[in-house]
């Protein structure tokens, strides 16, 4: 547990201050102000999440889209018992609330990259049933308006018509002259709610109508015209429909309330929480924080952090570099006054509690804090004279209760130890203190002037000294922790540089002991000693590096000459194989070529021996001629030019031709070409012509191949020919049939299809074209 008056010694409710500026309600702000500490590291590293989830979509320019609401929670108690009814105003404080819901709900509604928001503030809705009726009733000033409901903007629509009349009517009476002389004014006004004139009190009986008031100086009458009181009781029945609307309205609206109320109340919660969450994560943004680990074990790792508050007033802040583990779990820092102690140990501390209440903290990603149980502090000077306690006194009284309260799960800051009393003394006392905190398994950082504890922590094992460096040519402190080492006060230094005289300074130099002098000239040796070793291990870690760097030329020279040798040697195997696969492109076109040419020559003998065989046949049957004059539409006759019989359809004597019908196919022919009927063709002939059709399509060339039964090789075999025919006819496209089975034959062809110099490219068949089984090849 970690009480209040340690939170504000860490000055911890400066940064809830500030975050609570970022609210936009006051809810929030409130509850931004009330940020503690959390009881699990589930919780912390829950609202760790969440902070983080909002940061992401800052960055991403999607802002959550809150603006100022209103704390609605006591008008929702209020109209939550049956039958109450609250204030137009009051229901005017819903709408800026529901607006701000609906519009995060929407904003999250269709997100996928923000888990722990959705889980968080999933459930706001806005109420868009409630929200819509609300903004046509009340506008900002709580009054009902006239989209409230039809019979409203019709019952003020008919007031305002009356009202107009009643003022025109009144107009023109103190405008009549019979009237005009006995009124004091020629205005109109009202009075208890009714329209009346002016009349001077002496002439109040000249003019017909009832008196609704008297002036205060007793001279005028405002009296109600009789002509208008009819008109006057029409409009106060008007006034009556529209309060009882009103009421009916404002009273529907608080049972709607009534029936969500707690849905409401539960939304709102999660709102405020939401404008909570990103109250933190602006804050963050302005320090530039990033999320730090939360160890369950007693460790402490600060990579350049930075002290928030300093960071926030715009200062300069040398970053801090602190590391508490297992094996040092107690820090003494020493140094010079003004040099940065007291901060350092705040700024552990602080990071420590914004840690555990799950806000990101301002340092390096890898920052490690402890889920520590308790955080003991005792800074600052608090001597109290109420009660009677010198300062020393207020700290043995402060630290007496540290050590009763600490144990494995505290952390303890410890400012100016062993102050306040003799040294020698103090620093005995400091140093059982820090045995004894030590001993209760405490993380311990503390700050002091003591020589005597210096040395004793240097001996302890699990203790470590550091200090705050120091500029000794300047004289000025560099605020920068170093571990390892112990500090001097420099305390005359410092003395002398802000104006103390020197000879109170040289006095002051001879009063200090032999023993001190000799223990500080010891600090320095072994400082300069130190500065020494850093600037030899640099050099060292340099050439080490110069080393590396040459022993990877090397090795790189070398795997680049390897490469080289194994680059040109692939390129010369390349170009062997691509010179042979040349080479056995342009035999297959010789050979092929040469069968080409074998092939002309026989279908030229093939089809000079048919016409002969022809020839002869037509000496065996002479022609039988008919009869131009003969021939009409319907005779079946032999036509020379087709070789057949056909059907003569019509006839063109003049033209001397005719047009005939054989199978399908019609033309015209001349009537000198037709012969007697000889019935169908002689077998030799239809023999001869079906072998000339054979022998003219196998000389043509094929559009494609097929492989099916073949091995990988002998499919090669096949297709390299097929494909240099196809190129030689300037053919654009062919097609492989190689069947699925295995699929092995189909990858052997494709495998070699690749890269091949006369495929430009290859894809799958279509289902009309054979699908998987064939490939269907594109030439150059």
């Amino acid at each position: 547990m970690i009480n209040k008056d340690t939170l504000k010694r860490l000055e911890f409710d400066k940064i809830l201050e500030t975050a609570a500026t970022f609210a936009h309600c006051e809810a929030s702000h409130e509850g931004a102000l009330a940020i503690t500490p959390l009881k699990s590291r589930q919780e912390m590293e829950l609202r760790l999440g969440l902070v983080d989830e909002i940061r992401k979509l800052t960055r991403l320019g999607i802002a959550l889209k809150l603006a100022p609401f209103e704390d609605i929670t006591p008008q929702v108690k209020a109209v939550r018992p049956a039958g109450a009814v609250i204030a137009p105003i009051a229901l005017q404080r819903f709408i800026p609330t529901l607006r701000v819901m609906a519009a995060v709900a929407s904003q999250l509604a269709y997100r996928t990259d923000v888990p722990l928001l959705l889980a968080e503030a999933g459930c706001i809705s806005g109420f868009p049933d409630l929200l819509n009726p609300l903004e046509h009733t009340v506008n900002e000033e709580g009054e009902i308006l006239d989209t409230a409901s039809r019979l409203l903007a019709d019952i003020r629509g008919r007031k305002k018509g009356l009202t107009a009349r009643i003022k025109k009517r009144l107009e023109e009476i103190v405008r009549e002259r019979h009237t005009a002389i006995f009124l004091q004014d020629d205005f109109i006004t009202q009075r208890s709610g009714r329209w009346v004139i002016p009349v001077r009190m002496d002439s109040k009986g000249m003019v017909p109508g009832v008196v609704h008031d008297v002036s205060n100086s007793g001279e005028t009458a405002f009296m109600e015209p009789l002509e208008i009181i009819g008109l006057a009781n029409e409009l106060e029945n008007l006034v009556a429909d529209e309060r009882a609307e009103e009421i009916r309205i404002v009273r529907q609206i608080c049972d709607w309330i009534r029936e969500d109320a707690e849905e409401i109340l539960q939304q709102f919660e999660a709102l405020v929480e939401l404008d909570i969450l990103n109250c933190i994560a602006t804050l963050s943004d302005r320090l530039k924080s990033e999320t730090p680990v939360i160890a369950d074990t007693p460790t402490i790792l600060l990579k350049s952090a930075r002290h928030p508050i300093l960071t926030l007033m715009g200062k300069e802040v040398v970053p801090l570099d602190l590391e508490l583990a297992v094996e040092n779990r107690v820090m003494v820092v020493t140094g010079p006054n003004t040099g940065g102690k007291t901060i350092a140990i705040k700024n552990a501390g602080l990071l420590s509690v914004m840690a555990l209440c799950g806000m990101p903290v301002p340092a390096l990603p890898g920052t490690v804090l402890p889920k520590v149980e308790s955080i003991l502090v005792d800074i600052g000077d608090e001597q109290s004279i109420e009660e009677s306690l010198s300062t020393f006194s207020a700290h043995i009284s402060k630290i007496s209760s540290i050590i009763e309260h600490a144990d494995r799960g505290a952390l303890v800051l410890l400012d100016e130890l062993g102050t306040g009393t003799e040294p020698g003394q103090g620093a005995a006392i400091a140093c059982a203190v820090l045995k004894e905190l030590q001993n209760k398994g405490a993380l311990v950082v503390a700050t002091t002037h003591l020589t005597e504890i210096i040395g004793f922590v240097q001996r302890e094992a699990g203790m470590v000294n550091a200090a705050m460096a120091f500029d000794r040519q300047k004289l000025a402190p560099l605020y920068r922790l170093v571990v390892g080492e112990p500090g001097e006060s420099h305390a005359l230094e410092i003395a002398s540089r802000y104006g103390l005289p020197e000879r109170v300074v040289t006095f002051a130099r001879g009063m200090i002991g032999t023993m001190e002098a000799d223990f500080h000239a010891l600090l320095r040796d072994l400082k300069e000693k130190r500065e020494q070793l850093d600037r030899t291990l640099a050099e060292l870690s340099e050439r080490e590096e110069k080393l590396g760097r040459a022993e990877r030329n090397l090795v790189d020279r070398r795997d680049e000459a390897a490469k080289l040798v194994q680059d040109a040697r692939e390129k010369g195997l390349l170009e062997a194989q691509q010179i042979i696969s040349k080479a056995r492109r342009e035999v297959a076109a010789m050979i092929d070529e040469a069968k080409r040419d074998k092939a002309r020559e026989a279908k030229e003998k093939l089809d000079q021996a048919a016409r002969e065989v022809e020839s002869a046949l037509d000496g065996l049957h002479p022609e039988e001629n008919v009869d131009p004059d003969q021939v009409a539409a319907g005779d079946v006759l032999f036509v020379k030019p087709l070789n057949l019989d056909a059907t003569i359809l019509s006839v063109d004597r003049r033209a001397g031709r005719a047009r005939v019908r054989a199978g399908s196919m019609e033309l015209d022919v001349a009537l000198s070409s037709l012969l007697k009927p000889k019935g169908k063709e002689p077998k030799k002939v239809r023999k001869q012509r079906a072998r000339q059709q054979e022998e003219e399509a196998a000389a043509e060339p094929a559009t494609s191949i097929n492989l099916l039964g073949m091995r990988v090789e002998e499919a090669i075999g096949e297709l390299e020919p097929f494909l240099n025919h196809a190129s030689l006819e300037r053919f654009s496209e062919v097609r492989v049939v190689h069947g699925k089975g295995t699929g092995a034959l189909m990858k052997g062809v494709r495998s070699y299809l690749t890269g091949h110099p006369l495929v430009a490219e290859f894809r799958t068949g279509e289902r009309f074209e054979g699908g998987d089984g064939v490939t269907v090849v594109t030439l150059r």
